[in-house]
Order: C-alpha cells, then structure tokens, then sequence
C-alpha cells in the first residue's frame, strides 16, 4: 500500500473508537479519522477516501475535508498569520499551510494572496508550501499539440502579457494582443495550446483558433438575432468589452463570424446593426 502525504487516499476502515475511526495506514500504521470528519455512514472494513496530513504533533491523520490544494499542485492561498520561521496560509484544514522564509520570494503579509506550490519538505518530511514557482514547473519539453485544450491558474502579469500555470506543471504565457477579457492572479479558467516554441515555451490563447471555432460561433450569433427580433445593434463597430459580455468571444471571431453568415446570406449589413435575412 502506497501511502501520500498531502493528497486524497482510499483507505480501510479498521475500527471505531470513541474518538472516530482508525483506518488501515500499511506500513505507517493505523490512521485516526476524527470523529468531527467521520461520515453519517460508513462500514467497517469497507475503504473510504480522506487526506492524509500531519496534525500539531506531527502525527499523520485523517480528514475527509477537501484542501483548496493538494501536494505537488498550485493555488492562490490567503496568509492567516506570521510568526519567526515563515507565515502560515489558509488551506482549508484546521492546521494551516506552512510556507517558510526561504520559500517566499517576497515578504508575505498578513491578509494577502499568494501563489504557492504544496509539497513535502525531503528533509523535516513537513508539507509545505513555495512561493518560488520557477523552481517546481517542469522543464521537460511540452506534450502539447496546437488547439489543445488546457485548464490554466493565471501566475502574474508581465511585460507581455499574463504568466500561466497550465495543468499544474507547465508554465505558458497569453500576450497582451490576447487577451479580450478581465484576468487577474489566482484565477483558474480554459485555455487553449497556441504554440509550443522550439525551446518549451507555451503560448496560450482563451478562445479555439481556426475556422471550426468560427462556425460554431456563427451559428450562436444567428440564434442570438433570430432570437431577438431579427436584428442586433451590436457590429463590427461596437467595442471588443460588450462583443465579450454578450458572447463571450473576442471582437477577431465576432467579425469573422458576420463575415462568415454574411457570404452565406444568412444576415445584412445595415449602418449600425446587423439584420437577419428573412
């Protein structure tokens, strides 16, 4: 049995106690499930899935709370408090993220939101956390092929454009010309492979490229005028923001579209509006 610290683990219930369940650890031994975690219904001998961490003392222990991290995964974490040997991050468990001096790049402070990496220290055998991110992205070369879909966590903003952290391993870039709607750190949506450079380097787009992309939104935007009474104000003149809020596209697949259903007679063009063609 392969027990990991840090993540979710499927694991025997051996006993209740007054005090919760003790749960089948292999090698580390039984495993306390404490009573305030312990579901309505469980059967002894039967495996349940819980977190393992470490308690006040040290001692591995069981929860069936879920962690807005798990270890060797990302997340934007809030400091809770500091003390002499680092700060201490919410991460959804009674016992707080450790996150040392050495692994923060910058003073945390309290009531801030950092990115940090989870992992197990190889020498106090501590979960702890990392502020350094350059040092926990894979080096290996991509597997990624272009138009491949990826769930990202936005890192920073940088000369050009937002830094990403794609499927919690690959660090990949979405240039300023990109970007057609509000991102900011921390926040986790889909993104798509644009390119994998020579060198490893990922750029990232939000959208599908190609023409698939603009025949599916076609279709949407001639539901849409269908849909409200044959016509739309909104053109190839209204701004990038309101194109986004309504459709959730940028301004390059709107266009596109209209081109698109106009060459097909779907639509006309009139001077600020399009038309649906009856």
């Amino acid at each position: 049995m392969k027990i990991q610290l840090g993540r979710f683990n499927t694991l025997n219930i051996v006993k209740e106690v007054d005090f919760g369940l003790y749960l089948d650890g292999g090698d580390y031994g039984e495993i306390l499930l404490p009573s305030r975690y312990v579901p309505e219904e469980y059967v002894i001998g039967e495996p349940i899935s819980v977190f393992l961490y470490l308690d006040m003392d040290e001692r591995m222990i069981a929860t069936t709370l879920t962690p807005h991290i798990q270890v060797g995964e990302f997340g934007y974490l809030e400091v809770s408090w500091i003390n002499e040997f680092g700060a201490f991050l919410d991460w959804g468990l009674m016992k707080d993220l450790f996150v040392p001096f050495r692994e923060q790049k910058m003073s945390m402070g309290v009531g801030n939101k950092y990115i940090v990496y989870a992992h197990v220290d190889e020498e106090s055998y501590r979960i702890v956390g990392s502020a350094k991110v350059e040092k926990f992205l894979s080096k290996e070369q991509p597997p990624y092929a272009e138009g491949d879909e990826v769930e990202i966590l936005i890192w920073q903003k940088s000369d050009l454009g937002f830094k990403a952290i794609i499927d919690n391993k690959y660090g990949g870039l979405i240039y300023d010309n990109e970007v057609f709607q509000p991102l900011y750190t921390g926040m986790r949506l889909t993104a798509f492979i644009k390119q994998v450079r020579e060198d490893g380097k990922i750029d990232l787009i939000l959208q599908e490229s190609g023409r698939k992309h603009v025949l599916d939104f076609s279709e949407t935007l001639l539901d849409y005028i269908g849909r409200n009474g044959g016509q739309t104000m909104l053109n190839d003149k209204s701004p990038a923001e309101e194109i986004y809020e309504v459709f959730g596209v940028s301004k390059k697949v709107f266009k596109k579209a209209v081109g698109d259903l106009y060459k097909r007679r779907e639509i006309k063009l009139e001077p600020g509006k399009i038309i649906l063609n009856k």
